[in-house]
């Protein structure tokens, strides 16, 4: 069962999906999937290459950007990046999803896109805390 987690209009996370998901993301009209998990990370986990498959199938875009431990410049980089080239609503994956709003997160405050206290906010809501994260 999908539990995406709306943040924005534009981006979604979301804990490890399955390859149903990305037929229901798909419908719910997203255009991208990034993936911020880890091949192998824990055994069962549908590895990078079926939800890029399963993405491909639908018309969705794909992107994996693994995240171990916190974020760094080049995947903050490779996030914002891939949300930016999207022409539509981004749907990010990790384990839990943290990963992934983390390093969006990270981005939208380097680029000076939302500030800090908007996006702590924006990641309540969606059921995340991202104080740490964010520095403070």
């Amino acid at each position: 069962m999908s539990d995406f987690r709306r943040v924005t209009d534009d981006f979604t996370t979301a804990p490890q999906i399955s390859t149903a998901d990305v037929a229901e993301a798909a419908r719910q009209g997203f255009v991208a999937i990034v993936c911020n998990r880890p091949d192998g990370e824990d055994p069962g986990q549908p590895s990078a290459a079926e939800i890029k498959g399963a993405a491909e199938a639908h018309g969705l875009t794909y992107a994996h950007i693994p995240v171990r431990g916190s974020p760094g410049p080049a995947e903050v980089e490779a996030m914002r990046l891939a949300v930016e080239a999207a022409d539509g609503p981004v749907l990010a994956y990790c384990r839990s999803g943290t990963r992934s709003i983390t390093t969006w997160a990270i981005g939208q405050v380097m680029s000076g896109a939302r500030p800090r206290g908007e996006l702590v906010s924006l990641g309540r809501a969606a059921g995340y805390d991202l104080t740490a994260a964010l520095g403070g």
